[in-house]
């Protein structure tokens, strides 16, 4: 059976990327690095070219490609975070450096790559039965940057 997996370009700096996602997600490392044989456009000999990597338990790539990539908004890493310490951890790690705040939970990191930082209980609040619960929720996070789960539970109770 074919393995699926994403692969994420880079200019030259895969192996840094893929070194920091895997540190900050649980259940991940780096299966294999492919180095260079030999001088190549983008790069010297034994500079890392491919990289496959397991994030969260799914199955990805990167490449140096030798050139940035734009990434755009048409997919992104989604990240289910148990708790606001979570959100906190990974939206500080992936913004520093140079990332960048987007809205409702969602940013790039230094490299371009489009994250969604999602708390488990924003989740829980979308699906709630009553629509006003849901309603709220939903309103307060469209006008938030990083999920505040404390602020997201006030509004879907009807608080502030």
């Amino acid at each position: 059976m074919p393995k699926v997996s994403t692969c994420l370009w880079f200019d030259r700096d895969a192996e840094a990327a893929v070194r920091l996602y895997v540190s900050l997600v649980p259940d991940s490392w780096i299966d294999h690095i492919q180095r260079a044989p030999g001088p190549w456009p983008g790069g010297e000999t034994g500079d890392a070219i491919l990289l496959a990597f397991t994030l969260g338990g799914q199955s990805y790539q990167a490449l140096n490609g030798g050139m940035a990539a734009d990434y755009g908004t048409a997919a992104s890493i989604s990240i289910s975070c148990a708790d606001q310490a979570e959100v906190d951890r990974l939206w500080a790690a992936l913004t520093a450096d140079g990332g960048q705040e987007i809205a409702c939970g969602w940013l790039r990191d230094r490299w371009g790559v489009p994250w969604q930082i999602v708390p488990e209980a924003m989740l829980r609040l979308l699906a709630d039965p009553h629509p006003g619960v849901s309603g709220r929720a939903f309103t307060a996070m469209q006008g938030m940057v990083k999920l505040d789960i404390a602020a997201l539970e006030r509004a879907a109770a009807g608080e502030g």
